[in-house]
């Protein structure tokens, strides 16, 4: 239960972060009134559910979070900490899909599955409205993926990707931890 306090802290810190330039206690709880946010908290339940063994919770919470949140987060998929939903309004993730820490996602993002095979996502990425990544690819720490953008290939580190499908239009030259509003 600790675990999962700590977590939603952490996720709520991070929003808080993006939205407001400032984590502190009094944006976290800005953050936790915006949208997305009861999507995050929904999916870390969730995810402790599925941790301690709970399926019937695990399975309860899948379902508030695609009836009541727009956002269906398959049961299995694992996020580090700092995962933020900027908006949780149609965002589709597989239940294979792996995701380091410092996740950014906007509304109607999908990750998902081809041929059985899933995406795994490094740490302090940004997924911009609309964008889909496919398949068995990596996205390396530090990237972006511009929005409506179609992810079938590898995303080196620090760079930043754009286009059906998506190709690099820009290296960052240096590595930040959470990824510029916009």
């Amino acid at each position: 239960m600790l675990k999962t306090l700590r977590l939603i802290q952490s996720d709520l810190q991070a929003k808080a972060q993006w939205s407001y330039e400032d984590g502190g206690w009094r944006n976290q709880l800005r953050a936790l009134a915006a949208d997305g946010s009861a999507a995050m908290v929904v999916y870390r339940a969730m995810q402790a559910a599925r941790r301690h063994h709970l399926p019937a919770i695990e399975m309860l919470m899948n379902k508030v979070n695609s009836a009541l949140c727009g956002c269906i987060i398959g049961r299995g998929a694992e996020f580090g900490p700092r995962f933020v939903l900027i908006h949780s309004s149609g965002v589709v993730i597989n239940g294979r899909v792996r995701g380091g820490s410092g996740v950014h996602i906007e509304h109607q993002v999908t990750i998902g599955a081809e041929k059985r095979q899933t995406p795994v996502l490094g740490n302090d990425l940004f997924i911009g409205a609309g964008a889909k990544i496919v398949g068995p690819v990596t996205i390396s720490d530090n990237a972006r993926i511009g929005a409506n953008a179609v992810v079938t290939r590898d995303v080196m580190a620090n760079v930043t990707v754009v286009g059906v499908p998506a190709k690099p239009i820009a290296l960052r030259k240096t590595a930040v931890n959470a990824p510029e509003n916009g």
